[in-house]
């Protein structure tokens, strides 16, 4: 052995060490319990909830990482934080459609009490790209999850032959079923009467065909010893695996002449019927079908009214009597959650439709709309382009303009014609406007009914985001303008647009967008132009004073001269104008502001302009009035600036890059840009 082999071989086993260390050896332990159905009967006896049915495991499942309550518009809004996705560090995590997954959860609740939505097809409904089939994949994953934990366990069994060979139970079905029909009722009495079981137990239904053939063939060799029937059962804990195909199947449309029902159902084993003897032998039959393969927990169908008739047929014995009929074989009982999706233009078709009279009536429509609320829509963006995953700088606002222009064109124009889209987007995101009320807005909600039905889609716009991302090697960041550019651009050749008079409204729409962005910088670089606290608190104290004396009808002592002197009307005035408090409305809103200073004096605290929000917005910008031509933004610009002017100019920009998140290059095109529009300014004042 070489001296480099010698070296080689106590990394290679502190690796294999460390792997090792890191294997949880009594969780595989508990995964993979095995027992008598003796032991399994002590298992139900201590903990009842084993047995429960799909949907009760389903609800309980996402109850099991709890809720946050808050009050919206006067309703109370349930937030179920299972859909953060806890288990992929939120990768498909489901925002602003609370309401939608409430009435989702509460279909799970109803049905895991036995109320009826158990019998039905639970069907998502909304427009392409909106969280459908996440909702479905977090669903998935979490009853994977669930399996695995102490409070989700399961069990199922297998028949153990006189040479050793097992033959697995091949719908994974709960061991109480071998229990017979006829004394099952009393045996599920005296569990319940042991007061652990949170739901009323129910195990319906006939054992699947293999083991119903197994259990029959069994009692004829034992001589009808019920007792020694049950020492040839092996129960075993069951985790439920979407790649493993156990708990949970999905189906999805295939082209039509390769369509075959057997999917679901399952099919003949050809090769066996020799072993067997006959085709109507159930252990000739493989029940591999995506209907037994989700057993016990959960089937989805993809774009399901895109299937053909005769597989949506299947569905209606599976919803209503929890049936499916296997080719040569009894109708066979399933316990799963049948979850299915599509988009609206099949939702249409099925409507229409009046041969599917019958799959209407079995199906529980929940709406997935797109986000209709700004910052919700901003935080899809946000979860996919985060600094983590993005090399280049995103500057501040980037992904807020893309979620303000898909949000925008979700909405439906406002009725009321003193109130623009705009400002609609801001009272559905929270924001308070003077004359609405949270009725209002509700009101305005109830109005629109099909808003989050129709617009741009996220996909869309985190296409465009990417385009933005790639389409400039040698540029470090990106900002609002590149992806609002991007947007504009893509809308020729969207795949999902062809009405032009829509790609027009959804041009003016990125206009609109602009503008709004302009504003929101204008009023940051004002932030950071008039970031001196003290310059701002002396203002208001200056102000203050000169109201107290309007209001008094006394005179200001000047700090300089020490001379009496009248208030300061130009100054007030200035201040006031910011805000937009006409010269009628001055004194009302003067004697407003002292009598709030005075109840505040009364209960012992100070005034900070900062509680006010329209007088510190109103401070800011008089001191940014003040302080524009001294820091002479525009010489931006000019190709020259002189020293004094660049180091005040350093300042804002260090204070964007400090305070508002922007890099150095993103910080100097905001400032470039705020530049050259009070330059535009200044040019028209001139004219």
């Amino acid at each position: 052995m070489t001296a480099a082999s010698t070296k080689a071989a106590p990394s290679e086993n502190s690796l294999l060490g460390m792997i090792a260390d890191l294997q949880d050896i009594r969780e595989y332990r508990e995964l993979n319990w095995e027992g008598s159905f003796s032991e399994y009967l002590d298992i139900v006896r201590d903990d009842p909830s084993v047995c429960r049915n799909a949907y009760q495991r389903m609800y309980d499942m996402i109850m099991q990482f709890g809720t946050e309550e808050y009050t919206e518009y006067k309703k109370r809004i349930i937030r179920y934080k299972f859909f953060d996705d806890p288990f992929d560090n939120g990768k498909d995590a489901v925002f602003g459609i609370d309401v939608h997954l409430m009435k989702l959860v509460r279909v799970f609740e109803s049905a895991a009490l036995g109320y009826g939505p158990e019998k039905r097809v639970i069907l998502l409904h909304g427009p392409v790209g909106s969280a459908k089939s996440t909702i479905a994949r977090l669903l998935k994953k979490g009853l994977e999850w669930y399996s695995r934990q102490h409070e989700g366990r399961l069990y199922t069994f297998s028949w153990l032959a006189d040479d050793g060979t097992r033959t697995p139970s091949p719908l994974n079905e709960d061991p109480l079923k071998l229990i017979p029909l006829d004394v099952r009722p009393q045996v599920l009495q005296s569990i319940e009467r042991e007061g652990r079981a949170r739901y009323t137990l129910r195990v319906a239904g006939e054992l699947d065909p293999v083991s119903r053939f197994l259990y029959r063939e069994t009692l004829k060799a034992v001589g009808g010893d019920w007792r020694k029937l049950t020492q040839r059962i092996r129960v075993r804990r069951l985790v439920l695996s979407e790649k493993d195909r156990v708990g949970i199947g999905t189906f999805q449309p295939k082209d039509e002449k390769n369509q075959d029902s057997t999917e679901l159902t399952g099919d003949i084993n050809y090769r066996k019927i020799a072993e067997y003897g006959s085709d109507s032998d159930p252990r000739a039959f493989n029940f591999d079908g995506e209907f037994c393969v989700a057993n016990r927990g959960l089937i989805e169908f993809v774009e399901v009214l895109k299937l053909d008739v005769a597989f949506l047929y299947d569905l209606l014995g599976a919803s209503q009597e929890h049936v499916i009929k296997p080719k040569k074989f009894a109708q066979t009982h399933i316990d799963q959650v049948i979850l299915g999706h599509t988009n609206e233009p099949e939702y249409r078709k099925l409507q229409s439709n009046e041969f599917m009279e019958a799959l209407r009536d079995r199906t529980i429509k929940i709406d997935v709309p797109y986000i209709t609320k700004w910052h919700a829509e901003a935080r899809i963006y946000a979860k996919d382009f985060n600094n983590k995953r993005v090399r280049k700088h995103i500057a501040p606002h980037t992904l807020e303009m893309a979620a303000m222009w898909a949000v925008l064109t979700r909405l439906e124009e406002p009725k009321k014609h003193n109130l623009t889209a705009v400002q609609k987007l801001k009272l559905y995101d929270g924001k308070s406007l003077p004359g609405y009320t949270e009725d209002n807005v509700k009101e305005l909600r109830k109005t629109a009914r099909r808003e989050g039905l129709e617009g741009i889609s996220p996909r869309y716009v985190q296409d465009k985001i990417s385009n933005a991302l790639v389409r400039d090697p040698n540029s470090a960041c990106i900002n609002p303008f590149m992806v609002l550019n991007e947007l504009e651009s893509g809308l020729n050749n969207h795949s999902l647009l062809s009405d032009e008079a829509l790609k027009k409204k959804y041009r003016a729409i990125l206009g609109t967008v602009k503008k709004e962005y302009e504003d929101l910088v204008k009023n940051e670089v004002q932030k950071a132009i008039t970031a001196d606290e003290n310059a701002i608190s002396r203002l208001c104290g200056n102000y203050i004073d000169n109201i107290r004396a309007y209001c008094m009808k006394e005179k200001v002592r000047n700090s300089f001269t020490g001379a009496y002197e009248e208030p300061n009307e130009r100054l007030m005035r200035s201040i006031e104008e910011k805000i937009d408090i006409p010269d009628t409305r001055k004194d009302d809103f003067r004697r407003e502001l002292m009598n709030y200073i005075g109840a505040l004096a009364i209960d012992g605290k100070r005034f900070d302009y900062r509680s006010n929000e329209r007088l510190h917005k109103a401070l800011e910008l008089k001191l940014f009035e003040d302080q524009k031509d001294t820091i002479k933004l525009t010489s931006l610009v000019s190709p020259v600036v002189d020293k004094d002017t660049q180091a005040k100019i350093d300042i804002v920009k260090q204070r964007l890059i400090d305070h508002y998140g922007y890099d150095d290059q993103s910080a100097t095109d905001v400032l470039n840009f705020v530049a050259s529009i009070f330059a535009r300014g200044d040019a028209k004042e001139q004219k």
